[in-house]
C-alpha cells in the first residue's frame, strides 16, 4: 500500500496545531485565588506604655487594673477585662498568676506570646526549658510600639510585678510591693525584665528588688513604673 505522504505531514501540522492551542489555553486560564491569610488575632497582652508617674504607689491592684483598662481602652480593646500582672503581700495576699486568666495571649500584632499560666511559668520541666516567647521584640505597648532596654536610652526594661518567679506572692515579711503598690516612698518593689536582659537571672517577672518606690528610684534601676497587662477573658 502506497503511503500518502502529504496526509500524514498535513495530519501531524494539526496534531501540533491543537497541541500548541491547547498549551495556549491551559496557560492563560486563570489561576484558582489563593486562600485568604487568618486574621491576626486581638491583643490580649501588652507593657503598659506609660507608668502613673507616682512611683510604684499605683492605687493598689485596682489602680493598676484601671490604668491597664484605660490603655486598653484607648487602643480600641476595652471590650474585655484587663488585669494587671501583679502580686501582693500580707493578708488575703493575691498570686500574680491567678488573676491573669488562662491564656492563650497575644500582643498588638496577633504573635502568641504564651498558651497558658503553666507554660509562661515553666511549671512544667519541658516548659521551663524551652523559655517564653516575652522579650523585647515581643512585648509591645498596647500602642504597639518597642519599649527601651538594654543599650537604649533612657532604659526602661524594669517592670513591677512584685512577684516570685513561678507568679505568686512572696511571704509577708520584706516589703516587695512598696506597700502593695500604695507607697512611693517605704519599701520596695520586685521587679522583671520584659527584654529578659541583665540582673543576672533573664527573668521576665522576678529579676531583682528597685532601689525604691519613688518615681525617681524606678528610674534609677532601669524602669518607669511600667506594668503588664492581660486580657482576662
Amino acid at each position: 500500500m502506497q503511503i500518502d505522504k502529504k496526509m500524514i505531514a498535513a495530519a501531524l501540522s494539526g496534531v501540533a496545531a491543537a497541541s500548541i492551542v491547547g498549551a495556549v489555553a491551559f496557560a492563560q486560564a486563570p489561576a484558582a485565588p489563593a486562600a485568604a491569610p487568618p486574621p491576626p488575632a486581638p491583643m490580649s497582652f501588652f507593657v503598659t506604655s506609660v507608668g502613673k508617674g507616682d512611683g510604684a504607689n499605683i492605687g493598689g491592684l485596682a489602680g493598676a487594673d484601671a490604668h491597664c483598662q484605660a490603655l486598653a481602652t484607648a487602643a480600641g480593646r476595652g471590650g474585655v477585662t484587663w488585669h494587671a500582672y501583679l502580686s501582693t503581700q500580707g493578708a488575703g495576699a493575691v498570686n500574680a498568676r491567678d488573676r491573669i486568666g488562662k491564656g492563650p495571649w497575644f500582643n498588638a500584632r496577633g504573635a502568641k506570646v504564651g498558651d497558658s499560666v503553666a507554660q509562661i511559668h515553666g511549671d512544667d520541666i519541658n516548659d521551663a526549658r524551652m523559655g517564653v516567647a516575652f522579650a523585647k521584640m515581643t512585648s509591645f505597648t498596647e500602642k504597639n510600639t518597642v519599649v527601651n532596654g538594654v543599650g537604649d536610652m533612657p532604659n526602661q526594661h524594669d517592670i513591677l510585678t512584685g512577684s516570685t518567679p513561678d507568679g505568686r506572692a512572696y511571704p509577708a515579711g520584706a516589703d516587695k510591693t512598696c506597700k502593695n503598690y500604695t507607697s512611693n516612698s517605704d519599701g520596695s518593689v520586685r521587679l522583671g525584665h520584659h527584654d529578659k536582659t541583665g540582673g543576672g537571672n533573664g527573668s521576665w517577672n522576678s529579676t531583682h528588688d528597685s532601689r525604691g518606690c519613688s518615681q525617681p528610684n524606678l528610674v534609677s534601676t532601669g524602669g518607669a513604673g511600667l506594668l503588664y497587662c492581660f486580657a482576662v477573658n
